[in-house]
């Protein structure tokens, strides 16, 4: 996917070298944007690293300047797959509301169809990437004949499910960039778009880190020198009561405009002679070098379908919390091994494992487990202490047994690694588990798993999960880290596996407070947690715990746990507050969505999927029941027959389905054949359009060869029985021309 887009922006860029924009207008310089260490050599050189619009071209024909038209030769043939035009920008706009560990960004601006004769159209696509962990939350784009914009709508309640289940467009690339498109739009347009997503903010030594995908390609920029260009950049902090806030570093010109109670805001409205070339980044810290946290309640909205009460309790590591002591660690890692695992993921795994071990420390221990349909193990007996003969041990053991093959069973590597923890309760026991499939008995690993933790109390080891690509079932990864108290993540980009799960693994390993209860939730009535188990604080980001209640809490709460680096009580006291001017149901939507989707995949409950559902039209974050839909609205000043204004509403707007953007419960048949984690990704041109393209293409060149005055002259002296053969093959082959007219149409007004 990630290559087709990058190619078909590569085909975009060298028929812009056709145009012509005038005397005094130089052609934009086309550079190819800086690859970061994610990407592959070449094949994702052109993905977009902020907002984009392309304009989508069939018929590289069209490709002309709207103003200044120019003479051009005639172009022979089509593209096979759509090219790519980068769409010139004429302002951009970001706004960032922050609160606690969630950022809610929007980016707006203008851009001109440069690319493309007045007298022709063409389709438009939108491509933006949506940030860490981000959640698309709505889509605006306004052109002077009609609006668009996207709205959710719950699978049970839609008409028309063949047609969600048929939608070829609205998906995300690499699991991180969000694109659409538009129907056709006349060259010469501007077209306003605008984008809504929220994303998670990194913590890293105190700080919150923002980081907006902001760097813009030098072939965006207009070629018309007279033209301002101008970016504006807003910054609003909540850093909610009883916290505090310093500003740290941005990557462009902040002001800071005023404070008001625990809001702070920052501006920058400036012209720039160019486009931004760096993403925007902004980074404060929220607490002081102590462990600090806070409890806030909030009553529903009026729109809530849940009339519960809603709670937010958060720790902050700290900056002095993180102990120079060592304390001792067990760690397991469990790593798939299995026939889908070939190739570049495997050996991002092997680096990310690998470096971890080197982290141990001396008074660590570890094992190794390496999983397909059978299990081996690098110590057979027990754990081993993680001095450097082990390590290097180890490591030549991964290097030799981490070869891709087989299949995938992996209730065995678990049962083995539970056996292995000692039950010193002075250890910090973990597993890490690795893998890229789905199986069968899951349901019941997760109830195999939760008897022999219950067993062990809270010393029980803790159990972190992390799943790649669309064919592992990620909620019976998160379903296994919220039974395990650990923690889960994923990654749908092949390229991002190293640097994803070595932050896992080195976050999991660093805990400073384990065992947290909170006394006051004792008392609730009609209490549900999100997680269910309270997972341990650790020094590389803080712990969010959200909830729905009845009751009344105490003024203020007693928070309790185990100091790790030294065995002793921790008890902290914190005052109760009420949540002012924040959402939290908008604040922890995609937490509590997935944790009621993982609860209702382990139950089976109608119950749970109903409020998922209804939590995602609340909150405007997609998830496993509710699908995306672009509404067109025709705009219209003047109507020769006036109806009644909602009939007329009613006639002007068009629905276009969009691809549903869960991940699903995982793919088993995928996994029993072994297939590779980027076969799921969706195409970004289905076969069918291309075949029924080269057929088009294949006729049109026919038809070309035939009408020519050489092809009239021999039809003169042809008998009348060969001049009606060849009369029924033309006649054929224009079918074939009318057969694209015919599918244009019918797609119109499908869309």
């Amino acid at each position: 996917m990630a290559a087709e887009f990058s190619a078909a922006v590569d085909v975009g860029l060298r028929l812009c070298k056709r145009i012509y924009y005038g005397k005094d207008a130089a052609a934009p310089v086309v550079s190819v944007p800086p690859r970061t260490a994610e990407m592959s050599p070449e094949a994702e050189s052109y993905l977009p690293a902020a907002l984009m619009v392309y304009a989508e071209v069939n018929d590289p024909a069209v490709v002309d300047n709207p103003d200044v038209p120019s003479y051009q030769p005639y172009v022979h043939g089509r593209c096979e797959t759509p090219a790519l035009i980068p769409l010139h920008m004429h302002g951009v706009s970001v706004e960032v509301d922050c609160c606690l560990d969630t950022a809610f960004v929007t980016v707006g601006g203008a851009w001109r169809v440069h690319c493309v004769s007045a007298s022709r159209s063409c389709y438009c696509r939108i491509a933006v990437p949506i940030g860490e962990q981000g959640s698309v939350l709505g889509v605006e784009i306004e052109t002077p004949s009609k609006s668009y914009s996207t709205q959710l709508i719950s699978l049970q309640e839609t008409a028309d499910a063949s047609k969600v289940e048929s939608s070829k467009d609205g998906f995300l690339i690499k699991g991180q960039i969000y694109t659409l498109k538009i129907p056709k739009v006349s060259g010469g347009t501007m077209l306003s778009v605008k984008v809504s997503w929220s994303q998670k903010l990194l913590y890293q030594d105190g700080q919150f880190r923002l980081n907006v995908p902001f760097s813009f390609p030098s072939y965006v920029n207009p070629v018309s020198k007279n033209l301002v260009k101008n970016e504006k950049i807003s910054v609003n902090i909540n850093s909610v009561a009883g916290t505090e806030f310093s500003f740290r570093s941005t990557s462009h010109p902040l002001k800071r405009i005023g404070d008001e109670d625990t809001k702070i805001g920052f501006r920058c409205e400036r012209e720039v002679p160019m486009w931004s070339v760096n993403d925007f980044n902004f980074s404060y810290n929220v607490c002081s070098s102590e462990i600090v946290g806070g409890l806030l309640l909030q009553s529903p909205s009026t729109n809530d379908f849940d009339r519960r009460e809603m709670f937010c309790f958060y720790l902050y590591p700290g900056k002095s919390s993180i102990s120079t002591k060592v304390f001792r660690k067990e760690v397991v890692f469990i790593v798939d091994i299995s026939a889908s695992m070939q190739g570049s993921q495997l050996e991002k795994v092997k680096a990310a494992i690998l470096a971890s071990l080197l982290n141990l420390n001396p008074t660590d221990s570890f094992n190794v487990i390496a999983f397909n349909e059978k299990t081996s193990l690098f110590s057979s007996s027990s754990l081993v202490p993680a001095n450097k003969e082990t390590i290097k041990e180890a490591s030549d053991w991964i290097e030799v047994n981490f070869i891709a093959k087989g299949g995938t069973n992996i209730s065995a590597p678990l049962n083995e690694a539970i056996k292995m923890f000692t039950k010193n309760g002075d250890l910090s026991p973990v597993i890490f588990l690795v893998t890229d499939g789905s199986v069968e008995d899951e349901k019941g690993i997760c109830d195999s798993m939760r008897s022999q933790l219950v067993k062990g109390g809270l010393t029980s080891p803790r159990i972190c999960t992390f799943g790649i690509g669309l064919y592992c079932n990620h909620y019976f990864l998160q379903m296994l880290a919220q039974i395990g108290r650990g923690y889960y993540d994923a990654a749908f980009d092949i390229g991002s596996i190293n640097a994803r799960l070595e932050r896992l693994i080195s976050n999991a390993s660093s805990v400073i407070v384990a065992d947290i209860t909170v006394d006051a939730l004792k008392n609730l009535d009609s209490l549900e947690i999100y997680p269910f188990n309270i997972p341990d604080l650790l020094s590389g980001c803080p712990l969010f715990i959200t909830g729905r209640f009845r009751g009344d809490f105490p003024e203020n709460v007693e928070v309790s746990g185990t100091l790790v680096a030294n065995s002793s009580n921790f008890v902290m006291k914190m005052k109760v507050q009420n949540a002012k001017d924040i959402s939290l149901d908008k604040i922890f939507a995609r937490r509590q969505i997935n944790a009621l989707t993982t609860n209702a995949w382990f139950s089976g409950s109608k119950e749970l999927e109903e409020k998922a559902t209804n939590l995602s039209l609340l909150t405007g974050v997609p998830s496993e029941y509710t699908t995306i839909i672009l509404v067109e609205t025709i705009k219209n000043k003047s109507l020769s027959n006036p109806k009644t204004l909602q009939e007329t509403v009613k006639e002007q707007k068009n629905m276009i389905y969009m691809r549903r953007l869960g991940i699903g419960c995982g793919n088993i048949e995928a996994t029993f054949e072994n297939r590779a984690p980027e076969n799921a990704e969706p195409k970004l041109y289905e076969s069918s359009e291309i075949i029924f393209r080269a057929a088009s293409n294949l006729c049109g060149r026919l038809v070309d060869c035939c009408c020519c005055m050489c092809f009239i002259q021999f039809c003169n002296r042809v008998n009348d029985q060969c001049a009606i053969a060849l009369t029924q093959l033309c006649t054929a082959l224009a079918c074939f021309g009318c057969i694209e007219m015919c599918c244009d149409v019918c797609s119109c007004e499908c869309d």
